[in-house]
């Protein structure tokens, strides 16, 4: 934590931490219902601002932001089934965005979709939480996002900055292992929240960590003064995948990081100061590990 402090404190040009109280979420939450037709659907309006005063009003870590600098994100909750009167299935789609050093430009650090969402709701229940334990399932989920979200965004500021938070997911993850609810269980699926914490918190698998950092910090954030420079700096990124692709092909993360970053990878390298063989190179590289996208990245060898 001492690390993680030190190093924020002079990050006066992006993260200036301050005493000024204030949370550190700005998430954008939004309950959907495509599926549910004749329904009473007020009771997912009182959830949607429940969830928002969740996620945005409390206090996560000990660290204080000033209001314009919480970390951007969005919380897409899609209600596909109404299994009871107070019972729910769906999606929940969640992304954070990073804002680039000296740019209007904001990095997606994690898009994805967590299609294993079941949860109870009364309308006008307090969703209350306390770490540690399980009291139900929706709060539970709306922790663990919370605290991933920070661990995604402190990684990509210091070397495994995230790691206090990745570790306050994990607890979450721990609680909830005696819940009939899924996407808890390392036994149930390869790719869900237990695997998230799981690759992140796990030492062999530090080459996530490294990528997140070097990417953003060393390579994004310096390519409005030296351009050459950053983007050399995030190839030494992507190299530090493909190592790891290697050496773990079905590695959760690596899907996470490509869901993601696919589309900023094509628009970084398909750009006429890049030089042929280094196009070349890192195309190959992002067909390998993404192999089913591999016409996206052709993209980046058609710009001479």
């Amino acid at each position: 934590m001492t690390r993680i402090i030190a190093f924020l404190l002079t990050l006066f040009s992006v993260v200036s931490i301050t005493r000024v109280q204030s949370q550190e979420l700005n998430c954008m939450i939004n309950v959907n219902t495509p599926k549910l037709e004749g329904t009473d659907k007020k009771i997912f309006q009182t959830l949607q601002s429940a969830m928002f005063e969740f996620v945005n009003n409390r206090k996560w870590t000990n660290f204080n932001f000033k209001q314009e600098e919480r970390i951007e994100c969005t919380i897409l909750l899609t209600i596909n089934e109404r299994l009871g009167a107070d019972e729910f299935k769906g999606t929940m789609n969640v992304v954070i965005r990073r804002p680039i050093l000296n740019s209007a430009y904001n990095s997606v650090l994690l898009n994805t979709i967590d299609k294993n969402i079941q949860f109870r709701y009364v309308e006008f229940q307090p969703l209350d939480y306390s770490d540690g334990t399980f009291s139900s399932n929706i709060t539970s989920l709306l922790a663990f996002y919370s605290y991933t979200i920070i661990g995604f965004y402190f990684d990509s500021y210091s070397p495994s900055g995230g790691s206090p938070f990745f570790e306050k997911a994990q607890e979450v993850v721990n609680s909830a292992q005696n819940s009939s609810d899924p996407g808890w269980k390392a036994y149930e699926s390869e790719k869900n929240r237990y695997w998230i914490v799981n690759n992140y918190l796990n030492s062999a698998n530090s080459g996530l960590r490294d990528f997140a950092y070097r990417y953003h910090r060393l390579g994004l954030d310096m390519m409005y003064e030296k351009v050459d420079q950053g983007r050399s700096v995030t190839s030494e990124g992507l190299d530090i995948l493909q190592k790891l692709y290697n050496a773990k092909p079905n590695l959760y993360a690596l899907q996470l990081i490509f869901d993601a970053k696919r589309d900023e990878f094509v628009n970084i390298y398909a750009d006429q100061r890049v030089a042929p063989m280094e196009k070349t190179n890192i195309t190959n590289i992002l067909k390998e590990i993404d192999p089913a996208n591999s016409s996206k990245y052709q993209a980046i060898l058609e710009v001479k």
